[in-house]
Order: structure tokens, then sequence, then C-alpha cells
């Protein structure tokens, strides 16, 4: 790794870590569930537009620029920055040519082509993207076929969606995350989310 990427890396890995530190103290306040944070967006805006100076420069980062931990960073960059459509999709489609011949890149698309199908109100193909339901539980949003998800997770070596139910679930205990306090407020405000910041017509 040259200098340059080696700058770009750990610029990248303080971008996550300040992100994932904000969300350790919305869930110390119970605040994660209840809708976007404004804190949070601006913050995830503020990475997304560092990520795409980047971008414009160097392409997409990938695991041999700047190491394991520099992607990570990167692609959690993308997945948080949920208001800004264009950037995730720009996104999407460098993972995808990565993907081809790198199975990293494969299963960080996997959750973004995830990410962005549950903003457009289609299927998602690996069954990656999870939120409360109803009955107060953390469930898959809606996959085209269960077996055929099963199988592309089990092409890129996860186990099934079902297991991974139950680790989520599990998870989310552990971390004291809070149940949306109305279901149907909750549904209604991330539709009219979803119109205002360009995912849905």
């Amino acid at each position: 790794m040259n200098k340059a990427y080696q700058e770009i890396a750990a610029q990248l890995i303080a971008l996550k870590n300040a992100d994932l530190n904000m969300r350790d103290e919305l869930i110390a306040r119970k605040e994660l569930g209840n809708g976007y944070n404004t804190k949070m967006e601006s913050l995830h805006i503020k990475n997304a537009t560092i990520l795409t100076g980047i971008l414009d420069k160097t392409g997409f980062p990938t695991i041999n620029q700047v190491g394991k931990d520099g992607f990570d960073a990167a692609c959690l960059i993308v997945q948080h920055a949920i208001s800004q459509p264009k950037f995730m999709k720009r996104c999407a489609t460098l993972l995808k040519s990565l993907a081809k011949t790198d199975i990293e890149a494969a299963r960080k698309f996997a959750y973004l082509n995830d990410r962005i199908a549950v903003f457009e109100n289609r299927c998602q193909l690996y069954g990656t993207q999870f939120d409360w339901d109803e009955k107060g539980l953390l469930s898959h949003h809606m996959v085209d076929d269960l077996i055929a998800v099963n199988n592309r997770r089990k092409e890129l070596g996860w186990h099934s969606l079902e297991e991974q139910t139950e680790v989520i679930r599990k998870r989310a205990v552990l971390e004291n995350q809070a149940v949306p306090s109305d279901y149907k407020k909750r549904l209604s405000e991330l539709h009219h989310w979803k119109k205002h910041v360009g995912w849905i017509s």
C-alpha cells in the first residue's frame, strides 16, 4: 500500500469510527429506532461527500489499495448514506464491477443491492435488510423467493436467512435496541421520507 492509499485508508476508518460511535450513543439513549436522527444524517452526508471526492480521484477503493479495514469502512459509509440515492446507486455500480473477481466485494454488493431495493419498495435478493415488524420483532424485508435467496446466500458463504434472523434478533436484545412505539406511524413517516429524498416518486 503506497502512502497516498495509506492516508485514504486512515481517513475512511476514521469516518467509519465516528459513524459507529454515534450509533452507540443513540443506542445508549434508546433513540436508534425512532426515525432518522438528524445529527446522524448530517454525519452520513458528510462522510458520503468525502468518499465522493475519493471516488472521483481513484474510483472505489479496493482491498488491494486500502486494505480490508479501509475497504470495509468505505462500504459502511455507502450503506449508511441512505438519504443519498444517486451516491448509493453509483457505488452499487462500482461494487458490482469489483464483485466479478472479489468475493468480499460481492458480499458488500449484495448488502447494498438489497438496501437500495428496500428503499425502492422492491424485493431483496439476499435477505440482508431487516426492520421492526408489527409484532415488535426484527424481520427481513420482502424477498423474491426464499429458496432462491438461501441459494444466493450459500454462494456467498453465508448461512440461511432463517439462521440470520435469529442472529439479528439476538443482537437487538444484547444492544437493548428500542422497538418503535407506533408501528403504523413509523411506516407512514418512512414512506414520506422515501419520497422526500428521491427513492420513490
